[in-house]
């Protein structure tokens, strides 16, 4: 297995040999894992029934898989990342924008993947060997996983695809197991601890719902990562439906989540107790002797998966950021950092409690920016230059989105004031009350905020101040209108800086 060595620039159309159904496999597998799993437990620990925590998952999987999906035809298209992809519509340099969600995300899902799975080990091997539970023994966990993710990921897109064709039936196979494990526990007409007519009932419900939402959504910065090498000639319907079903099939890792949580609610309460949940040792306490060594395969397939397809691309992106690091250079210390964050959140902060706020400020300034991204490709009618994409990679200058000095100021202020307003919006109570938190009975409207102004917004400012023709490629704009601005000539900026030194 060879290292892969492209960074973001476009992928040759000879190695472009990837299928729709890699993408699946991919993105499904990175999902398809025992972090999960946890995110899964929380319509149980906010409060809901059975039923209910069921209801909230499936709204959340639906709409995040739909605002996700359009992201996939951004690879395949351009033959880059989709933050490279976003210079269209952000300028060359407010492409960085795209670079810091995916570095949130990326130390986010990568701090929960390896959290789960390491507690779920240790808890696993203390309970059938008797490992003592111990500091020390979680901090191995922990460092054996982040450092086998970053291996895969240092090896590239081939070798990751390879362990998610694996992950992908193994997982599979071992939730499905996990249902006889607990089958004559399980009670699907659990009440949950909320009261009919409670006042909670609503926000716990958005809330449980928005959690499960950032799963899918989380995805939105990746998912060129990977779709970059399907050919530009592949099915756009079915590149769509590869990105779309690999999350609504994440209904069996979010359905074991939540199915345990109300057995755990049952049988070990003190497991879910809003001041300190704990569902990882909750799960042991319930499970069967002979399911502890599923769970850790669980654990171990789990980090693998998660925190590979989080970890890949932001070192893929940030390689471009930073021209003196190669992909290989850049993931290992983007890896670097996210180990000593892991480390540091468990042993020094415990913001294990904080993944429900993790979760909902990550979508909350995502999804703006996927909005802008679908207008733009909608507006450009999916006509791109990738020549002039590659411009700040390049260290170059100029090209069809430069702009005003590399930044577009329409999509940014978009972005910057719809992902400023629905923070404000954002309602957890305990954790993060938004000023205007409390304008809708206590409900989370974060996320319809966000969407709704950053879709009006863009469109508006593309109406009011039209964008150069020459972005918009031959067939000219779509719903909008476009200016007869010049476009600044692509010049080298090492060639410039050195005639003017000779000319001086």
């Amino acid at each position: 297995m060879k290292i892969e060595t492209y960074g973001v620039e476009r992928i040759p159309d000879a190695d472009r040999t990837a299928r729709p159904i890699d993408l699946f496999r991919v993105a499904f597998g990175g999902a398809n894992t025992f972090a999960t799993s946890v995110l899964g437990a929380f319509p149980i620990l906010f409060g809901l029934s059975f039923w209910q925590g069921l209801a909230a998952t499936v709204l959340g999987l639906v709409v995040g898989s739909l605002i996700l999906a359009p992201l996939a035809l951004f690879g395949p298209l351009n033959g880059t990342n989709n933050a490279v992809s976003s210079s269209a519509h952000l300028g060359v340099h407010g492409r960085v924008v795209g670079s810091f969600l995916s570095l949130l995300t990326a130390i986010a899902f990568f701090s929960i993947s390896v959290w789960s799975s390491g507690d779920a080990l240790i808890g696993g091997a203390h309970r059938l060997a008797g490992l003592p539970d111990t500091d020390l023994s979680y901090g191995v966990a922990y460092a054996f996983f982040a450092v086998l993710v970053l291996i895969v990921c240092v090896y590239g897109f081939r070798f990751m695809l390879f362990v998610n064709k694996i992950a992908v039936v193994a997982a599979s196979l071992l939730f499905v197991l996990g249902a006889f494990a607990f089958a004559g526990d399980f009670d699907p007409s659990y009440p949950g601890t909320l009261a009919p007519g409670d006042p909670l009932f609503w926000p716990s419900f958005i809330g449980a719902a928005l959690i499960v939402l950032s799963s899918p959504v989380s995805f939105g910065a990746f998912l060129g990562d990977w779709s970059r090498y399907i050919p530009a000639t592949a099915s756009k319907g079915r590149v769509m439906a590869a990105a779309f079903l690999s999350q609504l099939a994440t209904v069996l890792p979010f359905l074991f989540g939540m199915a345990t949580a109300s057995i755990i609610a049952v049988k070990a309460p003190e497991y879910v107790d809003p001041a300190a949940p704990n569902y990882v040792a909750g799960l042991l306490a319930v499970s069967p002797g002979w399911y502890f060594v599923p769970v850790c395969l669980i654990a171990l397939i789990g980090g693998m998966s998660t925190g590979t397809t989080a970890l890949y691309g932001t070192g893929l992106d940030f390689s471009s950021v930073f021209p003196r690091f190669s992909r290989v250079r850049a993931t290992v210390f983007i890896g670097t950092l996210s180990i000593v964050f892991i480390f540091a959140g468990r042993f020094a902060a415990n913001l294990t409690q904080s993944i429900s706020t993790f979760a909902t400020l990550i979508i909350t300034c995502t999804a703006p920016w996927m909005v802008i991204m679908m207008l733009g490709y909608v507006t450009r009618r999916g006509w791109y230059d990738p020549e002039a994409l590659q411009v700040f990679n390049r260290r170059q200058r100029g090209g069809r989105y430069w702009f005003a000095h590399g930044w577009n100021w329409r999509g940014l202020s978009a972005w910057l004031l719809s992902a400023g307003l629905a923070l404000l919006f954002v309602n957890l109570p305990g954790q993060f009350v938004g000023p205007f938190g409390h304008l809708a009975g206590e409900v989370d409207i974060s996320l319809p905020i966000g969407l709704a102004v950053a879709a009006v917004l863009y469109l508006a400012l593309l109406v009011l101040f039209p964008e150069p023709r020459e972005v918009y490629g031959p067939e000219g704009p779509r719903l909008v209108r476009s200016a007869d601005t010049p476009i600044v000539p692509i010049v080298d900026v090492t060639a410039t800086t050195t005639a003017v030194a000779e000319a001086g």
